[in-house]
């Protein structure tokens, strides 16, 4: 590992750790209420749905409207958990997220090898109708609360704990996408026939990103299950599956900065135009269509944030006038 590597890595701790600070302190003082508090929550909801979608839609380059599918499916897996009583307190929030995210992984599993097998936009409808299926078969079944949806779920808003899960969720994402296993799944993006031709196992790695995108989606279900304590199937429609895509195509298909940067705006501006209940939706869709218009690769296309140029850009710096210096004393 790199000098320049390891600092960056430091770096980024050292970021997130005074974000946090920043916002504990804004907290103690009284500028962040309870309020503020709730709308973070969301934030980082939403960046672990953005970010793992952008994995399937982004990193892999294929569409999937099915997304609110898989976070019902972790939603109602980690809330029938809590309710058991089997673990309370932090450790069955911990474990309830981590069942959510493997039954969703599972699910992800069965989904993908037939759906990816398919050429073209054939996993948009697979996963569409995938959803409605799941939505349908919520209201169905008595022990998911029907049509009435589930109530007395425990609820959890820490937003210590929701903070720092947010944090690994993306950071391991990140990890997988730049590692080995996701060069392979960006080399099948660009061209799979030749991706083929090479040896990389396409259907494997496109099952692996599916499903790993799958997981982190029903980890984000249960955290908003437990946030809000009481959940409907209708909730996890279609338009909430389109909601999480637009966060990642107005982030840029491909960047993990785009899609937190869009999530993270695309859940305060609803927030700050409710003053205009009668014309927010107007004016959300407007900002929208101009974003596209001036701007249609999204936000940051597929460029990401990347600390190590900061660093290299310092060093070169010191190194220019530690020359400059030596030169004088000459």
């Amino acid at each position: 590992m790199t000098s320049t590597r390891k600092i960056s890595y430091v770096a980024i701790v050292a970021l997130v750790a005074l974000l946090y600070f920043v916002i504990f302190l804004l907290n103690v003082n009284g500028v962040l209420g309870n309020y503020e508090l709730g709308i973070m929550n969301f934030i980082c909801i939403n960046i672990i749905l953005a970010v793992s979608l952008n994995i399937t839609v982004g990193c892999l380059g294929q569409i999937t409207l099915g997304h609110a599918g898989f976070m019902s499916i972790g939603a109602y897996a980690a809330s029938l958990f809590v309710k058991s009583g089997i673990l309370t307190g932090l450790p069955g929030y911990l474990v309830s997220l981590l069942v959510g995210g493997v039954i969703a992984l599972g699910v992800g599993i069965l989904i993908g090898i037939p759906g990816l097998r398919l050429k073209g936009d054939y996993l948009a409808i697979i996963t569409l109708a995938f959803g409605e299926i799941i939505r349908t078969l919520i209201e169905y079944f008595d022990f998911t609360g029907g049509a009435q949806g589930l109530t007395g779920i425990p609820r959890y808003r820490d937003f210590t704990t929701i903070f720092v899960i947010t944090v690994l969720s993306v950071m391991f994402m990140y990890s997988i996408m730049t590692s080995r296993h996701g060069r392979a799944v960006l080399a099948i993006r660009e061209d799979e026939i030749a991706s083929d031709a090479v040896g990389v196992n396409t259907t494997y790695y496109k099952v692996f990103a599916f499903a790993l995108s799958a997981m982190f989606a029903g980890i984000a279900g249960g955290m908003y299950a437990q946030n809000m304590g009481n959940i409907t199937a209708r909730y996890f429609d279609y338009n909430n599956s389109i909601n999480i895509l637009v966060m990642v195509v107005l982030g840029g298909m491909g960047s993990f900065t785009g899609a937190t940067i869009s999530a993270i705006v695309l859940t305060i501006l609803p927030e700050m135009l409710r003053t205009f209940a009668d014309y927010r939706m107007i004016i959300y869709a407007l900002v929208l269509i101009i974003m596209m218009i001036f701007r249609p690769t999204g936000l940051l296309g597929r460029k990401e944030f990347q600390i190590t140029k900061i660093i290299d850009f310092i060093k070169i710096k010191i190194k220019g006038s530690d020359k400059a210096g030596g030169h004088l004393n000459e």
